[in-house]
């Protein structure tokens, strides 16, 4: 695909960007946005109540954001490359704002299921952020800095579980949402006083058609996979959503690879590097997310199971919560192991260390340690991949392409753990006992949807098998940022 002419940002850039400020305001702002994932969970049985509605319908308040963030991860990256990443930052971060406070001020279900929605507008943060990485610090710094950055996924949701539940144990539960929307002011703050603005742009008109179709095609894809297990598997809605979406995707492709300024460069995409490092997204994000349904459920359930520990969700948080420090601590060693030996070898040993832990989780489940440190194996088996793929992904597409390649990239995560919400569903459905009456998932069932998250795994470890190796000088092929003129080499 031919190239724009990259464009100057203007005179809001500073001339002398702090590396050590950038990294930290860009990290502290992916962590804002990732704790929206876990904000509603201490909360969501009691939604139906404080909402005055169904429990399916309140359940809206989770989904919302899910297919928000699936629609505007690619839109806002594609928008970031042409117009300014920290533009669309800032507008991210705006939404997630707006979104927090119409969540705060709701007492029924649409003001909810709105506010929700426009914080998963804003699940674009962690893309933009490394592809403003990539354009404003030295090559040197590049490296460890995009893992911590793609760390602060991880990191947001499992520290934000703990401090949920606490706000939700002890204040109304509207507390939560004021603070998100404080914590996104903060960070909106910061990124105006201390991110520049890139000067690498692709320029060029917006792919309205692209976007409409891919909008309607996601949405459908994962409304089909999300509440499939309500509706029905075999039901007419969501086999009609499966069918629209196959549909409706296959002619944006045959669209995007017709027009000449596509929303996603599909010939990009299908390069082997950019190509395998997404499928193994899709294989990694199952596979995290295997762990943060199997793991509540099991702290949660009854002892008189047998295998449930009877804890609080509190508790839950703080067993959840080391992960994410564990992602955050692994994410210099990531970096230093993709230096030495190149991001293929850190996503191939991530693979290795993610599918040991749940094998470990197999046999040790009986203990609330158990349970912690198989959570900290699996978390720092996520920071070695989740740190090497952006590494992965910039190193096979052309600067002027970074936000939209990278937000192609998180989606593929997040489809990953919609299938996994689906699949570990249907099997701890499927497997379970009776207590008092009341059904429960069996322990085997437990047990399954662990294998299955260790074999998700190893299909990672497998896909990145048939990644390039490291070419010499990898690392320092990296585009200076202060170079516009060498980005149209790829």
């Amino acid at each position: 695909m031919s190239e724009a002419p990259l464009q100057p940002a203007g005179s809001t850039r500073p001339a002398q960007p702090k590396p050590n400020a950038v990294v930290a305001v860009l990290a502290l702002s992916g962590i804002t946005v990732s704790l929206m994932q876990t904000l509603v969970i201490p909360i969501v049985p009691e939604l139906p109540k404080y909402l005055n509605a169904s429990a399916s319908n309140a359940a809206w308040a989770v989904t919302a954001t899910l297919l928000a963030a699936a629609v505007a991860t690619p839109v806002a990256g594609r928008l970031g490359d042409m117009f300014g990443k920290r533009l669309m930052l800032l507008v991210s971060l705006v939404l997630l704002v707006c979104g927090s406070v119409v969540a705060a001020l709701s007492d029924t279900l649409v003001p909810m299921i709105v506010g929700r929605a426009l914080q998963g507008l804003a699940a674009a943060v962690v893309p933009l952020g490394i592809s403003i990485m990539r354009d404003e610090l030295p090559p040197e710094r590049l490296a460890g800095s995009t893992a911590l950055m793609s760390a602060s996924l991880g990191v947001g949701g499992a520290l934000g579980l703990p401090a949920a539940a606490f706000i939700a144990d002890h204040y109304d539960w509207h507390v939560l949402f004021w603070t998100s929307a404080a914590l996104g002011v903060v960070a909106f703050a910061l990124v105006m006083l201390l991110v520049p603005e890139s000067k690498v742009r692709s320029g060029g008109r917006f792919d309205a058609v692209g976007a409409v179709g891919l909008a309607v095609g996601l949405v459908s894809l994962l409304l089909a996979v999300s509440k499939g297990a309500d509706w029905g598997w075999a039901s007419g809605t969501t086999l009609g959503l499966f069918a629209l979406a196959v549909v409706v995707l296959l002619a944006w492709g045959f669209f995007e690879l017709r027009t000449a300024r596509p929303l996603v460069d599909l010939r990009t995409t299908v390069r082997r590097q950019v190509l395998f490092t997404n499928l193994a997204s899709i294989a990694f994000g199952f596979s995290m997310f295997a762990m943060s349904l199997v793991l509540p459920q099991l702290l949660q359930l009854p002892t008189q199971t047998g295998y449930g520990l009877g804890r609080s969700m509190l508790t839950v948080g703080l067993v959840m919560a080391p992960q994410g420090l564990v992602m955050m601590a692994f994410a210099p060693l990531s970096a230093a192991i993709t230096k030495a030996k190149g991001p293929k070898v850190t996503l191939m040993i991530g693979a290795v260390i993610v599918a040991a832990g749940y094998g470990l989780n197999i046999v040790l489940m009986s203990e609330v340690w158990h349970l912690i440190l198989v959570s900290c194996i699996i978390g720092a088996g996520v920071g070695f991949a989740y740190g090497a793929m952006p590494a992965l992904i910039m190193g096979a597409v052309p600067a002027s392409e970074t936000a939209a390649a990278n937000s192609l990239n998180t989606l593929m995560r997040s489809i990953g753990t919609s299938v996994a919400s689906a699949v570990a569903g249907v099997i701890l459905a499927q497997m379970t006992i009776s207590l008092g009456g009341t059904t429960l998932p069996s322990e085997n069932g437990f047990k399954v949807v662990m294998a299955i998250g260790a074999g998700a795994a190893v299909l990672a470890f497998v896909l990145a098998s048939f990644l390039p190796g490291r070419r010499p000088a990898e690392t320092e092929s990296v585009p200076a940022p202060a170079a516009p003129a060498a980005e149209s080499v790829h």
